[in-house]
Protein backbone atom coordinates (compact mmCIF):
# COMPACT_ATOMS: atom_id res chain seq x y z
CA UNK A 1 0.00 0.00 0.00
CA UNK A 2 1.42 3.69 -0.73
CA UNK A 3 0.34 6.70 0.57
CA UNK A 4 -0.84 10.28 -1.13
CA UNK A 5 2.89 11.72 -2.00
CA UNK A 6 3.03 15.30 0.20
CA UNK A 7 4.97 18.24 -0.48
CA UNK A 8 8.46 18.79 1.28
CA UNK A 9 8.30 20.58 4.18
CA UNK A 10 10.40 23.73 4.70
CA UNK A 11 12.68 22.93 6.89
CA UNK A 12 13.50 19.48 5.30
CA UNK A 13 13.75 21.46 1.78
CA UNK A 14 15.95 24.28 3.86
CA UNK A 15 17.96 21.27 5.50
CA UNK A 16 18.82 18.88 2.51
CA UNK A 17 19.95 21.81 0.31
CA UNK A 18 22.33 23.21 3.23
CA UNK A 19 23.47 19.51 3.77
CA UNK A 20 23.54 19.13 0.00
CA UNK A 21 25.81 22.14 -0.44
CA UNK A 22 27.95 21.98 2.16
CA UNK A 23 31.01 20.08 1.06
CA UNK A 24 31.10 23.59 -1.72
CA UNK A 25 30.78 25.53 1.69
CA UNK A 26 34.16 28.05 2.32
CA UNK A 27 33.78 27.57 6.31
CA UNK A 28 34.81 31.07 7.72
CA UNK A 29 38.10 30.98 9.51
CA UNK A 30 37.42 31.15 12.95
CA UNK A 31 34.89 28.05 12.57
CA UNK A 32 37.57 26.59 10.57
CA UNK A 33 39.97 26.79 13.37
CA UNK A 34 37.53 25.73 15.31
CA UNK A 35 36.45 22.29 13.75
CA UNK A 36 40.52 21.35 13.53
CA UNK A 37 40.18 22.04 17.34
CA UNK A 38 37.97 19.13 17.69
CA UNK A 39 38.65 17.19 14.81
CA UNK A 40 41.95 16.62 16.68
CA UNK A 41 40.85 16.16 19.98
CA UNK A 42 38.23 13.32 19.04
CA UNK A 43 40.90 11.79 17.34
CA UNK A 44 42.87 12.07 20.13
CA UNK A 45 40.36 10.18 22.38
CA UNK A 46 39.74 7.80 19.72
CA UNK A 47 43.66 6.93 19.67
CA UNK A 48 43.47 6.30 23.50
CA UNK A 49 40.50 4.97 23.75
CA UNK A 50 41.42 2.25 21.03
CA UNK A 51 43.60 0.62 24.58
CA UNK A 52 40.40 1.00 27.11
CA UNK A 53 38.41 -1.95 27.20
CA UNK A 54 34.65 -0.20 25.42
CA UNK A 55 37.51 0.05 22.31
CA UNK A 56 39.08 -3.46 23.07
CA UNK A 57 35.85 -5.21 22.90
CA UNK A 58 34.69 -2.85 19.76
CA UNK A 59 37.89 -3.87 17.81
CA UNK A 60 37.56 -7.50 19.10
CA UNK A 61 33.94 -7.26 17.91
CA UNK A 62 34.62 -5.49 14.45
CA UNK A 63 37.77 -8.04 13.71
CA UNK A 64 35.13 -10.91 14.13
CA UNK A 65 32.64 -9.51 11.53
CA UNK A 66 35.29 -9.36 8.37
CA UNK A 67 34.36 -6.96 5.69
CA UNK A 68 35.54 -4.85 2.39
CA UNK A 69 38.77 -3.08 3.13
CA UNK A 70 37.25 0.82 2.98
CA UNK A 71 38.78 1.73 6.39
CA UNK A 72 40.49 1.84 9.54
CA UNK A 73 39.94 0.64 12.63
CA UNK A 74 42.12 3.60 14.70
CA UNK A 75 44.81 2.11 16.98
CA UNK A 76 45.20 -1.50 14.51
CA UNK A 77 46.62 -2.13 11.17
CA UNK A 78 42.71 -2.99 10.41
CA UNK A 79 40.86 -2.19 7.46
CA UNK A 80 36.96 -2.84 7.31
CA UNK A 81 33.94 -1.72 5.89
CA UNK A 82 32.87 1.75 6.84
CA UNK A 83 29.71 0.83 8.57
CA UNK A 84 32.13 -1.40 10.89
CA UNK A 85 34.76 1.18 11.03
CA UNK A 86 32.39 3.75 12.23
CA UNK A 87 31.20 1.86 15.13
CA UNK A 88 34.53 0.82 16.27
CA UNK A 89 35.82 4.28 15.78
CA UNK A 90 32.74 5.49 17.81
CA UNK A 91 33.10 3.33 20.55
CA UNK A 92 36.65 4.36 21.37
CA UNK A 93 35.81 7.91 20.71
CA UNK A 94 33.58 7.57 24.07
CA UNK A 95 35.46 4.98 25.95
CA UNK A 96 36.08 7.19 28.68
CA UNK A 97 35.22 10.99 29.75
CA UNK A 98 38.04 12.35 27.17
CA UNK A 99 35.72 13.98 24.33
CA UNK A 100 33.64 16.70 23.20
CA UNK A 101 30.38 18.22 24.48
CA UNK A 102 27.49 20.28 23.11
CA UNK A 103 25.93 21.62 26.10
CA UNK A 104 22.42 23.09 24.26
CA UNK A 105 22.64 19.99 21.92
CA UNK A 106 22.70 17.35 25.19
CA UNK A 107 24.83 15.14 22.89
CA UNK A 108 28.90 14.95 22.76
CA UNK A 109 29.67 15.27 18.80
CA UNK A 110 32.63 14.23 17.74
CA UNK A 111 32.89 10.92 19.15
CA UNK A 112 29.57 9.94 16.79
CA UNK A 113 30.20 12.48 14.15
CA UNK A 114 34.07 12.14 13.45
CA UNK A 115 34.03 8.52 12.83
CA UNK A 116 31.13 8.63 10.50
CA UNK A 117 32.57 11.33 8.73
CA UNK A 118 36.67 9.67 8.73
CA UNK A 119 35.72 6.02 7.77
CA UNK A 120 33.22 8.05 4.08
CA UNK A 121 36.19 10.04 3.73
CA UNK A 122 38.72 6.88 3.38
CA UNK A 123 36.23 5.63 1.20
CA UNK A 124 35.84 8.13 -1.10
CA UNK A 125 39.31 9.58 -1.13
CA UNK A 126 38.09 12.93 0.21
CA UNK A 127 40.49 15.86 1.01
CA UNK A 128 40.70 17.15 4.31
CA UNK A 129 39.16 20.09 3.45
CA UNK A 130 35.99 18.19 2.75
CA UNK A 131 36.59 16.36 6.12
CA UNK A 132 36.90 19.57 8.04
CA UNK A 133 33.35 21.07 6.01
CA UNK A 134 31.76 17.86 6.86
CA UNK A 135 32.48 17.31 10.47
CA UNK A 136 31.50 21.07 10.49
CA UNK A 137 28.26 20.40 9.53
CA UNK A 138 28.00 17.36 11.07
CA UNK A 139 27.71 19.45 14.45
CA UNK A 140 24.98 21.56 12.45
CA UNK A 141 22.89 18.84 12.19
CA UNK A 142 23.24 16.97 15.42
CA UNK A 143 22.56 19.61 17.59
CA UNK A 144 19.61 21.04 15.20
CA UNK A 145 17.89 18.06 15.37
CA UNK A 146 18.23 17.30 18.92
CA UNK A 147 17.11 20.92 19.63
CA UNK A 148 14.06 20.66 17.25
CA UNK A 149 12.74 17.45 19.43
CA UNK A 150 11.88 19.94 22.23
CA UNK A 151 12.93 17.46 24.81
CA UNK A 152 13.32 19.43 28.41
CA UNK A 153 13.79 15.95 30.74
CA UNK A 154 16.86 14.58 29.68
CA UNK A 155 17.54 11.60 31.70
CA UNK A 156 13.99 10.58 32.69
CA UNK A 157 13.25 8.31 30.09
CA UNK A 158 12.11 8.68 26.73
CA UNK A 159 15.27 8.00 23.65
CA UNK A 160 18.68 9.15 24.37
CA UNK A 161 19.71 12.47 22.82
CA UNK A 162 22.97 11.59 22.61
CA UNK A 163 22.33 8.43 20.25
CA UNK A 164 20.15 10.71 17.83
CA UNK A 165 22.27 13.48 17.54
CA UNK A 166 25.41 10.73 17.17
CA UNK A 167 23.16 9.38 14.63
CA UNK A 168 21.98 12.67 12.23
CA UNK A 169 25.26 14.04 12.51
CA UNK A 170 27.35 11.31 10.83
CA UNK A 171 24.53 10.88 8.74
CA UNK A 172 24.86 14.42 7.33
CA UNK A 173 28.36 14.47 7.38
CA UNK A 174 28.62 10.92 5.22
CA UNK A 175 26.02 12.13 2.77
CA UNK A 176 28.24 15.53 2.35
CA UNK A 177 31.53 13.36 1.23
CA UNK A 178 29.00 11.38 -0.73
CA UNK A 179 28.14 14.34 -2.61
CA UNK A 180 24.58 13.39 -2.53
CA UNK A 181 22.35 16.32 -4.06
CA UNK A 182 19.21 17.36 -2.12
CA UNK A 183 16.60 14.36 -2.56
CA UNK A 184 19.41 11.67 -1.83
CA UNK A 185 19.99 13.85 1.57
CA UNK A 186 16.31 13.50 2.42
CA UNK A 187 16.21 9.77 1.90
CA UNK A 188 19.46 9.49 3.77
CA UNK A 189 18.03 11.22 6.35
CA UNK A 190 14.90 9.05 6.80
CA UNK A 191 17.18 6.27 6.51
CA UNK A 192 18.51 7.56 9.99
CA UNK A 193 15.24 8.22 11.23
CA UNK A 194 14.04 4.62 10.75
CA UNK A 195 16.95 3.74 13.02
CA UNK A 196 16.55 6.71 15.56
CA UNK A 197 17.75 5.04 18.98
CA UNK A 198 18.83 4.89 22.08
CA UNK A 199 17.69 4.58 25.48
CA UNK A 200 18.67 6.50 28.67
CA UNK A 201 19.70 3.12 30.61
CA UNK A 202 23.20 3.53 29.33
CA UNK A 203 23.03 5.92 33.32
CA UNK A 204 23.37 2.71 34.73
CA UNK A 205 26.91 1.34 33.12
CA UNK A 206 29.54 0.05 35.11
CA UNK A 207 31.82 -0.28 32.63
CA UNK A 208 31.08 2.37 30.17
CA UNK A 209 31.20 -0.07 27.14
CA UNK A 210 27.34 0.21 26.71
CA UNK A 211 27.70 4.14 27.50
CA UNK A 212 30.00 4.16 24.19
CA UNK A 213 27.81 2.64 22.16
CA UNK A 214 24.82 4.39 23.08
CA UNK A 215 26.71 7.69 22.52
CA UNK A 216 28.77 7.29 19.92
CA UNK A 217 29.28 3.82 18.25
CA UNK A 218 25.45 3.05 17.73
CA UNK A 219 24.80 6.82 16.15
CA UNK A 220 28.54 6.55 13.98
CA UNK A 221 27.23 3.54 12.89
CA UNK A 222 23.49 4.24 11.72
CA UNK A 223 24.10 7.43 10.09
CA UNK A 224 27.20 5.77 8.13
CA UNK A 225 24.49 2.67 7.46
CA UNK A 226 21.82 5.44 6.18
CA UNK A 227 24.27 7.42 3.96
CA UNK A 228 25.84 4.03 2.57
CA UNK A 229 21.78 2.91 1.49
CA UNK A 230 21.17 5.68 -0.40
CA UNK A 231 24.78 5.36 -1.67
CA UNK A 232 23.97 2.25 -2.54
CA UNK A 233 20.88 3.54 -4.88
CA UNK A 234 18.02 3.04 -1.84
CA UNK A 235 15.11 5.83 -2.51
CA UNK A 236 12.99 6.02 0.37
CA UNK A 237 10.73 8.18 2.03
CA UNK A 238 10.97 11.73 1.25
CA UNK A 239 10.31 13.80 4.01
CA UNK A 240 10.64 12.02 7.58
CA UNK A 241 9.79 14.97 9.25
CA UNK A 242 6.40 15.77 8.28
CA UNK A 243 3.17 14.16 7.10
CA UNK A 244 1.56 11.43 9.13
CA UNK A 245 3.46 9.12 11.47
CA UNK A 246 6.54 11.55 11.03
CA UNK A 247 9.71 11.33 12.82
CA UNK A 248 8.68 14.13 15.56
CA UNK A 249 5.39 12.03 16.18
CA UNK A 250 7.20 9.10 17.26
CA UNK A 251 10.21 10.58 19.05
CA UNK A 252 9.75 14.48 19.78
CA UNK A 253 8.63 15.46 23.24
CA UNK A 254 7.39 19.71 22.06
CA UNK A 255 8.83 19.34 18.40
CA UNK A 256 9.89 22.77 16.61
CA UNK A 257 10.91 21.23 13.09
CA UNK A 258 11.74 24.76 12.12
CA UNK A 259 14.25 24.87 14.17
CA UNK A 260 15.96 22.50 11.27
CA UNK A 261 16.98 25.27 9.28
CA UNK A 262 17.49 27.98 11.73
CA UNK A 263 20.42 29.96 11.28
CA UNK A 264 22.00 27.79 9.17
CA UNK A 265 25.43 29.14 7.80
CA UNK A 266 25.41 31.76 10.18
CA UNK A 267 24.93 30.06 13.60
CA UNK A 268 27.79 27.55 13.62
CA UNK A 269 27.14 24.56 16.02
CA UNK A 270 30.77 23.76 16.65
CA UNK A 271 31.71 27.31 18.02
CA UNK A 272 29.02 26.18 20.86
CA UNK A 273 30.49 23.55 21.49
CA UNK A 274 33.46 21.90 24.73
CA UNK A 275 36.75 20.60 25.01
CA UNK A 276 37.55 19.29 28.06
CA UNK A 277 40.35 20.16 29.13
CA UNK A 278 40.39 17.55 32.19
CA UNK A 279 39.96 13.56 30.64
CA UNK A 280 37.11 13.17 33.16
CA UNK A 281 33.17 13.58 33.60
CA UNK A 282 31.88 16.71 32.09
CA UNK A 283 30.81 17.94 35.79
CA UNK A 284 34.05 17.57 37.23
CA UNK A 285 35.31 19.98 34.63
CA UNK A 286 34.48 23.14 36.93
CA UNK A 287 36.26 21.51 40.23
CA UNK A 288 39.41 20.54 38.81
CA UNK A 289 39.51 23.93 37.07
CA UNK A 290 39.04 25.51 40.70
CA UNK A 291 41.24 23.00 42.13
CA UNK A 292 44.15 23.97 39.94
CA UNK A 293 43.64 27.58 40.66
CA UNK A 294 44.15 27.30 44.27
CA UNK A 295 46.79 25.19 44.04
CA UNK A 296 48.68 27.61 41.81
CA UNK A 297 47.40 31.01 43.99
CA UNK A 298 47.88 29.18 47.17
CA UNK A 299 50.42 26.18 46.73
CA UNK A 300 47.41 24.12 48.75
CA UNK A 301 48.09 20.57 48.92
CA UNK A 302 46.52 17.64 50.73
CA UNK A 303 48.56 18.02 53.30
CA UNK A 304 47.06 21.36 54.37
CA UNK A 305 43.24 19.96 54.42
CA UNK A 306 41.35 20.59 56.76
CA UNK A 307 37.71 20.08 55.26
CA UNK A 308 36.49 20.75 51.56
CA UNK A 309 33.09 21.69 50.89
CA UNK A 310 31.89 21.41 46.97
CA UNK A 311 29.16 23.31 45.67
CA UNK A 312 28.03 21.82 42.26
CA UNK A 313 24.60 22.10 40.38
CA UNK A 314 21.91 19.89 41.83
CA UNK A 315 20.84 18.39 38.63
CA UNK A 316 24.51 17.21 37.95
CA UNK A 317 26.08 16.43 41.39
CA UNK A 318 24.53 12.78 41.71
CA UNK A 319 26.33 12.08 38.35
CA UNK A 320 29.78 12.18 39.91
CA UNK A 321 29.54 11.84 43.67
CA UNK A 322 31.59 9.31 45.23
CA UNK A 323 31.17 7.02 41.64
CA UNK A 324 33.44 3.65 41.36
CA UNK A 325 35.11 4.63 38.28
CA UNK A 326 38.38 7.18 38.79
CA UNK A 327 37.50 9.71 36.04
CA UNK A 328 33.55 10.27 37.06
CA UNK A 329 34.14 10.33 40.64
CA UNK A 330 34.60 14.09 41.72
CA UNK A 331 35.85 13.49 45.19
CA UNK A 332 38.54 10.93 43.61
CA UNK A 333 40.04 13.49 41.39
CA UNK A 334 40.11 15.96 43.57
CA UNK A 335 41.99 14.28 45.56
CA UNK A 336 44.63 13.24 42.84
CA UNK A 337 44.90 16.76 42.01
CA UNK A 338 45.94 17.77 45.48
CA UNK A 339 48.37 15.09 45.73
CA UNK A 340 50.02 15.22 42.51
CA UNK A 341 49.12 19.55 41.95
CA UNK A 342 47.94 18.07 38.67
CA UNK A 343 45.83 15.71 36.60
CA UNK A 344 46.77 14.01 33.18
CA UNK A 345 45.56 10.74 31.56
CA UNK A 346 46.63 8.42 33.19
CA UNK A 347 46.70 9.62 36.59
CA UNK A 348 42.31 10.05 35.85
CA UNK A 349 42.44 6.78 34.89
CA UNK A 350 44.33 5.15 37.49
CA UNK A 351 42.05 2.47 39.43
CA UNK A 352 44.26 1.05 41.73
CA UNK A 353 44.43 4.49 43.26
CA UNK A 354 41.19 4.59 44.36
CA UNK A 355 42.23 2.39 47.59
CA UNK A 356 45.34 4.18 47.65
CA UNK A 357 45.19 5.24 51.39
CA UNK A 358 46.20 8.92 51.05
CA UNK A 359 43.70 9.54 48.67
CA UNK A 360 41.36 7.89 50.80
CA UNK A 361 41.73 9.77 53.81
CA UNK A 362 41.57 13.10 52.08
CA UNK A 363 38.21 11.93 50.54
CA UNK A 364 37.13 11.43 53.42
CA UNK A 365 37.19 15.64 54.22
CA UNK A 366 35.02 16.31 51.55
CA UNK A 367 31.25 17.16 51.52
CA UNK A 368 29.29 17.33 47.85
CA UNK A 369 26.48 20.10 48.40
CA UNK A 370 23.88 20.17 45.33
CA UNK A 371 22.75 24.04 44.88
CA UNK A 372 19.64 24.72 42.65
CA UNK A 373 21.08 28.05 42.26
CA UNK A 374 24.19 26.84 40.36
CA UNK A 375 21.60 24.42 38.35
CA UNK A 376 20.00 28.17 37.03
CA UNK A 377 23.32 30.47 36.57
CA UNK A 378 24.54 30.85 33.60
CA UNK A 379 27.10 30.04 31.83
CA UNK A 380 26.31 27.26 32.79
CA UNK A 381 28.07 23.95 35.42
CA UNK A 382 29.51 26.50 37.71
CA UNK A 383 30.62 25.01 40.71
CA UNK A 384 31.81 26.68 44.04
CA UNK A 385 35.18 24.66 45.79
CA UNK A 386 35.99 25.96 49.42
CA UNK A 387 38.88 24.32 51.43
CA UNK A 388 39.64 24.72 54.96
CA UNK A 389 43.18 24.39 56.04
CA UNK A 390 45.05 23.58 59.08
CA UNK A 391 46.56 26.44 59.49
CA UNK A 392 42.90 28.50 60.17
CA UNK A 393 42.74 29.58 56.68
CA UNK A 394 39.31 29.52 54.08
CA UNK A 395 40.71 28.93 50.54
CA UNK A 396 37.66 29.45 47.85
CA UNK A 397 37.38 29.79 44.28
CA UNK A 398 34.66 30.25 41.88
CA UNK A 399 34.58 28.42 39.11
CA UNK A 400 32.09 30.46 36.69
CA UNK A 401 33.31 29.85 32.83
CA UNK A 402 34.45 26.35 32.69
CA UNK A 403 37.35 25.92 30.70
CA UNK A 404 36.88 24.31 26.76
CA UNK A 405 33.72 25.96 26.85
CA UNK A 406 32.77 28.73 24.39
CA UNK A 407 32.95 31.41 27.16
CA UNK A 408 36.44 30.29 28.36
CA UNK A 409 37.89 28.05 25.07
CA UNK A 410 41.37 26.39 25.24
CA UNK A 411 43.75 27.55 22.84
CA UNK A 412 45.73 25.61 20.13
CA UNK A 413 48.37 25.40 22.58
CA UNK A 414 46.24 23.73 25.37
CA UNK A 415 44.01 21.46 22.38
CA UNK A 416 47.90 20.56 21.87
CA UNK A 417 49.19 19.57 25.04
CA UNK A 418 46.29 17.61 25.34
CA UNK A 419 45.97 15.62 21.97
CA UNK A 420 50.12 15.23 22.47
CA UNK A 421 49.07 13.04 26.73
CA UNK A 422 46.42 11.19 24.63
CA UNK A 423 48.21 10.02 21.67
CA UNK A 424 51.85 9.53 22.33
CA UNK A 425 52.03 6.77 24.86
CA UNK A 426 50.37 4.47 22.55
CA UNK A 427 51.27 6.17 18.70
CA UNK A 428 55.38 7.42 20.29
CA UNK A 429 55.97 11.20 20.21
CA UNK A 430 57.25 11.83 16.75
CA UNK A 431 54.17 9.84 15.24
CA UNK A 432 51.58 11.83 18.03
CA UNK A 433 53.38 15.18 16.46
CA UNK A 434 52.78 14.42 12.62
CA UNK A 435 49.57 13.42 13.52
CA UNK A 436 49.29 17.32 15.04
CA UNK A 437 50.33 19.19 12.73
CA UNK A 438 48.49 17.27 9.68
CA UNK A 439 45.40 18.31 11.18
CA UNK A 440 46.63 21.49 11.65
CA UNK A 441 47.54 21.94 8.48
CA UNK A 442 44.65 19.84 7.21
CA UNK A 443 43.40 21.79 4.26
CA UNK A 444 46.96 20.59 2.70
CA UNK A 445 45.62 16.53 2.91
CA UNK A 446 45.17 15.87 -0.71
CA UNK A 447 43.23 11.86 0.39
CA UNK A 448 41.88 11.63 3.78
CA UNK A 449 43.47 8.10 3.19
CA UNK A 450 46.77 9.68 4.15
CA UNK A 451 45.67 9.51 7.86
CA UNK A 452 45.95 6.10 8.10
CA UNK A 453 49.39 5.57 8.90
CA UNK A 454 49.16 8.39 11.51
CA UNK A 455 46.05 5.95 13.38
CA UNK A 456 47.33 2.81 12.72
CA UNK A 457 49.13 1.35 15.91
Amino acid sequence: MTSKKIAVSAPMDKLSRYIAAAGQRRLPAAVAEKTKHHLLDTLAAMISGSRLKPGKMATKYIRSQGGTKEATVIGTKFVTTIVNAALANGMMGHADETDDSHFEGKFHPGCGIVPGALAVAEKTAGSGEALLRAVALGYDVGARINRSLGITKTYQGGHSTHTLGAAFGAAAAAGSLFKFDPRQVRYMLSYTGQQASGLYCWARDEEHIEKAFDFAGQGARNGVSAASFVAAGFTGVDDVFSGHNNFYSAIGENPKPAELGKDLGKRYEIMQATIKKWCVGSPIQAVLDAGIALIEEHGVSDKDVEQIVIEMPDDRAHIVDNRNMPDICVQHMLAIMLIDGGVNFASAHDYPRMKNSRVMALRKKMTVVPRAKLTKALPPRQIVLEIATKDGRTLRHHTRAVRGTPANPMPRAEVEEKALDLTAPILGVKRARTLIDTIWDIERLKSARRLRPLLQA
